[in-house]
């Protein structure tokens, strides 16, 4: 299950791969951090070297311009090695705003196209970005897959289980890829928490993991879809399948039965639109086992004034506690640390982790800048450990799961979940 699923390319694409890579490929190094520093101003571009900027390969188009396709459009153009080709967005306001954030890090001219079809397949254009509201992610789909072009797809990758395996198998029979914005597995945190319990086996076998959340309420959207549960998927699917993929990967197993309690305590009780009420969860415990013996536990608490996440992965060697610190209301930046505990067994040691600061604030604490480097690496035809529409839909069996759990009261045995949603031949896949 937590194979990274590859795909077969065309010859043409993998021959404008090879031949991308051969243009590209040098040694040198790259000071990207002082590309404009004063102090390098009197430097004609052609006597730079260290401080030259990357000559991007590739045309991106950004399909909705709210928070998130914004935040994709800053990372590409730090990264450098793609550019910010074309927009598009039903809503014209939000297109503006884009446009205008846009040109204060960039003096690329953009498109802005008229209608999806147009955005998708544009012949100068590599790669689209899906960035959409969730209840949108199937049906605009339906229409990029058409292009051949690849595909990045924001999490979650549809808003119910029947979509989101017909999306998984679409992607099967692609004759390009398509990833999926999981992208907190490219935090500082928890790369370094793969690396110790999973590379190095620091832990010893995994046999617990406890992984928490704490924030504040989902914030204001386009049209307020993120606070009704037919919009977003619900809660679980829609914030936490980052969650439930993380211990997923942890647990290298797929999960047998899960237990969840939770519903609506604080945020969002008196709020209405068009008549509807919100009925978007705040708050959920979920207890997951697994088929090699693995258990999990996930904590949810969506009222809180700061933000936190702590995991803790327990192993028969050793324990692992990777934290993550926010201050929303003092505007302090991220504060990572991972901790290993092994003793006479392996030894103990407490780090700071971080990235550059640069990337740091360029979105989600760096991890979509990390996720932009995944995508392109697999443009240019390398295999890389980003997430596949696999990984993105077994997260949406446990947060739909949950889900389920915390609707009827007991316990959901996820053979019978999977067989009742049509799911059956995932399992044991």
């Amino acid at each position: 299950m937590v194979a990274c699923c590859q795909f077969s390319t065309r010859d043409n694409k993998i021959i404008k791969a090879e031949q991308r890579l051969k243009k590209n490929k040098s040694n040198k190094p790259r000071l990207r951090f002082f590309e404009d520093s004063p102090g390098q101003q009197h430097i004609a571009d052609s006597d730079k070297y260290l401080y030259q900027r990357p000559v991007p390969s590739h045309n991106l188009v950004i399909i909705g311009t709210g928070t998130i396709g914004q935040e994709h459009m800053r990372v590409a153009t730090l990264l450098g090695r793609a550019q910010i080709h074309g927009i598009y967005d039903t809503q014209k306001h939000s297109m503006d705003i884009a446009e205008a954030n846009f040109s204060r890090y960039s003096d690329k001219p953009l498109l802005r196209y008229q209608d999806l079809d147009s955005a998708c397949n544009d012949p100068a254009v590599d790669a689209l970005f899906i960035c959409t509201p969730n209840h949108t992610h199937f049906e605009i789909l339906q229409t990029a897959i058409k292009s051949g072009k690849a595909i990045f797809l924001e999490k979650p990758m549809a808003t119910d289980l029947q979509d989101a395996a017909a999306t998984e198998a679409m992607a099967r029979a692609y004759s390009s890829f398509i990833q999926i914005g999981l992208q907190y597995r490219y935090k500082a945190q928890y790369v370094e928490a793969f690396h110790e319990a999973l590379s190095r086996a620091s832990l010893g076998e995994i046999k617990t993991i406890s992984l928490s959340e704490y924030r504040p309420p989902f914030l204001d959207k386009v049209e307020q879809w993120n606070k009704f549960n037919a919009n977003s998927g619900g809660t679980l699917v829609e914030k936490c399948c980052h969650y439930f993929d993380l211990i997923n990967l942890l647990a290298q197993s797929q999960p047998t039965k899960v237990y969840a309690s939770g519903g609506q305590a604080v945020n969002f009780i008196d709020f209405e639109r068009d008549g509807n009420a919100s009925d978007i969860d705040d708050h959920a415990f979920v207890v997951i086992d697994y088929a090699n013996g693995t258990r999990a536990n996930f904590t949810l608490n969506m009222f809180c004034h700061d933000f936190s996440e702590e995991l803790v992965v327990s192993g028969d060697r050793g324990r692992l506690t990777a934290k993550e610190v926010f201050n929303f209301h003092q505007q302090q930046g991220s504060k990572a640390s991972l901790a290993i505990e092994a003793g006479e067994l392996g030894g103990s040691k407490t780090i700071d982790v971080t990235y550059p600061a640069l990337i740091e604030q360029s979105g989600h604490h760096g991890a979509t800048y990390f996720e932009h480097i995944a995508f392109v690496d697999q443009l240019e035809g390398r295999s890389v450990p980003a997430a596949t529409p696999l990984q993105g839909l077994w997260s949406m069996v446990v947060a739909s799961a949950a889900q389920a759990s915390m609707a009827s009261g007991g316990a959901v045995d996820i053979n019978q979940f999977m067989a009742a949603n049509g799911l059956a031949d995932y399992l044991n896949a």
